[in-house]
């Protein structure tokens, strides 16, 4: 458990996510910001994706820090923690929000191409999910204020979250944006698959949409099986804090989900090689 402990809480795992996404989203919003001419609501949601990614990236540099030197508990760890899981929740919605779009636009094709206001709506959809964020970082502050924490970035288990924000993470954070994933990428590859010209961008679509839902699932199912795990062990001494096998289940699971903004590179390959085949 120990060496688990190292490697996943401490630097190395979060190193080669922070060169790897940080490499990634740096080159997504160069080439998104080049292109701002040609945008469409598609991009907007990328773009809102790149961010969100990229900002969990940037901050990762204090946890690879903590994990070697100890940050002391101070109001900065209170930040950093809302901040890495506030882009986290911003990462779903936003792949719900693209799920969605891309549904409709299949399901219901000349309605889609006749709306004239798909930017307009997508900046709001994006410009709301934030809000209602920071809404939740502001309402649950006192969640991870640092008398709850056994170091920077990791609770005590006899401070664990109110039952309410746990099934508020787990109910409205992911299970209910996980079934529309689920349901409008399977209608999509259905609607698709059953196409009778079945052509390379068709294909590209059935490829890219199946890769994200599959991303979607592995990346952010365990961290949210793990705050229900970890609610319920919460029974614990203080001394046991870090090693127990719930613990160490918190800790892979939030690594897993981090690596998610290095996977949604899969979203921005297709969308940009399209962006740019267009020109050429």
């Amino acid at each position: 458990d120990a060496l688990i402990f190292f490697l996943i809480n401490g630097g190395l795992g979060y190193s080669v996510v922070f060169l790897l996404g940080f490499l990634v989203n740096a080159a997504a919003l160069w080439a998104f910001i080049g292109k701002r001419k040609s945008w469409t609501d598609t991009h907007i949601y990328m773009l809102n994706l790149a961010i969100a990614d990229s900002l969990l990236v940037i901050f990762l540099p204090f946890r690879i820090y903590d994990s070697f030197f100890c940050l002391p508990k101070t109001g900065l760890c209170t930040f950093l923690i809302l901040l890495h899981f506030t882009n986290m929740y911003a990462s779903i919605g936003t792949t719900t929000a693209i799920s969605v779009q891309r549904y409709l636009a299949v399901r219901f094709p000349m309605q889609a191409r006749l709306w004239k206001r798909k930017k307009e709506a997508a900046f709001v959809v994006c410009l709301v999910l934030w809000v209602v964020l920071l809404i939740m970082c502001v309402v649950f502050r006192e969640e991870n204020y640092p008398e709850r924490l056994w170091t920077c970035f990791d609770r005590c288990k006899d401070q664990p979250l109110s039952l309410k924000f746990v099934l508020l993470l787990v109910v409205f954070g992911f299970f209910i944006p996980l079934l529309v994933v689920v349901f409008c990428s399977s209608r999509i590859i259905c609607v698709l698959a059953k196409a009778d010209d079945k052509t390379d961008e068709k294909r590209n679509i059935v490829n890219i949409v199946t890769a994200n839902m599959i991303v979607f699932i592995i990346c952010y199912t365990p961290i949210h099986v793990a705050f229900l795990v970890n609610f319920f062990n919460h029974k614990l001494e203080k001394w046991e804090c870090k090693y127990i096998p719930a613990h160490v289940f918190l800790l892979v699971s939030e690594w897993i989900a981090s690596t998610n903004c290095c996977f949604d590179s899969i979203s921005y390959y297709f969308l940009l090689k399209g962006f740019f085949s267009e020109r050429t």
